[in-house]
């Protein structure tokens, strides 16, 4: 899979090289491009913003910088292109999990007040949120959807890391302990030093089920 991100602030992306996705990335596992849409600017001062029609605060991406780099990128629209913006579907796991079938995804960073809506209408197949709340612009979700879907990419994380996540069967994962036994004098719970897998399997799958009714009920199908 390879996902390409459009940034008017490509510096921010530097995390992502790091950890496992980067060394998914070295491993050529997975492909991960940060392109400057400012680089495709057609003005002599490389300017993408202009104050909006009508009036208002702020400033609006133009679309000939953001059009022009999706073009280049992608110019026969064989990928996925998504706009991260507040007014977006909210992002899941399983919107994560639908969006692996997917060889190549683009995620537009709208900055300001957003982007001319000419591009969304134009270029754009689909927008995500990762939250009913607004940031200061779309670098912060690009990162949490592309961390998030580049690890279930085959090879980059082992199938064993992924049994049993949080959300993996709409529920929250059972909590985790190592050394040493007694920490501050709490101790790890008995079962899991038992050494009988019947039985620990059967007390995370009941420590799940407690933890989604007290955290999440609404995963569990009860009331927030």
């Amino acid at each position: 899979m390879k996902v390409t991100i459009l940034t008017l602030f490509p510096e921010m992306f530097t995390p992502l090289y790091g950890s496992i996705i980067g060394r998914a990335v070295n491993a050529e596992k997975f492909q991960l491009e940060v392109v400057n849409i400012r680089d495709y600017a057609e003005n002599k001062h490389y300017k993408c913003d202009d104050y909006p029609f009508g009036g208002g605060a702020g400033m609006v991406m133009m679309p000939q910088p953001v059009g022009s780099a999706i073009k280049a990128v992608d110019p026969d629209h064989r990928a996925h292109r998504i706009y991260l913006s507040p007014k977006g579907t909210t992002f899941t796991q399983d919107k994560a999990f639908g969006l692996l079938s997917r060889e190549h995804l683009i995620l537009l960073c709208g900055h300001y007040e957003g982007v001319d809506q000419r591009i969304i209408d134009l270029y754009i197949d689909e927008e995500i949120s990762i939250g009913d709340y607004v940031l200061t612009g779309g670098e912060l979700p690009a990162m949490v959807v592309c961390d998030c879907i580049a690890r279930y990419v085959d090879g980059v994380i082992s199938d064993r890391s992924l049994v049993d996540e949080t959300f993996g069967e709409n529920g929250l994962e059972y909590p985790q302990y190592t050394r040493p036994a007694v920490y501050d004098g709490v101790s790890v719970p008995p079962v899991l030093l038992s050494g009988n897998h019947a039985e620990i399997d059967k007390w995370r799958r009941e420590q799940s089920r407690l933890l989604t009714l007290k955290l999440r009920p609404d995963l569990a199908g009860g009331e927030k």
